[in-house]
């Protein structure tokens, strides 16, 4: 197993995803991250089910930068609270995955 993760957010503009991403890769806290969308998302918020446009961003980080990863999106989302959602990589070509360990070293 690696010690990397993939870790997904939404944001409702592809600007407001782009930059989420630009900034948490220029701080090092992710290697890089794909921006998709949009997305369409079903979701209860405050007891309305409601339905939206989104935009996912995908960071991929060493796993022992997701605290700091965690905190910048925290900081830099305008949500009262984003998806944040970490999934380990199981799998991944040796080269990338130190790639990602090397890119997103503090």
């Amino acid at each position: 197993m690696s010690d990397v993760l993939a870790v997904l957010t939404t944001t409702d503009a592809a600007e407001k995803a782009e930059a989420l991403a630009r900034s948490a890769v220029e701080a090092r806290v992710a290697a890089c991250a794909q921006v998709s969308g949009p997305v369409i998302s079903v979701y209860r918020w405050e007891g309305a089910v409601e339905t939206a446009s989104e935009w996912q961003v995908l960071f991929k980080t060493a796993a022992e930068r997701y605290e700091a990863l965690e905190e910048h999106i925290r900081r830099h989302h305008d949500y009262d609270t984003p998806e944040i959602v970490a999934t380990p990589v199981v799998r991944g070509g040796a080269d990338y995955l130190a790639w990602v360990a090397r890119e997103s070293a503090g």
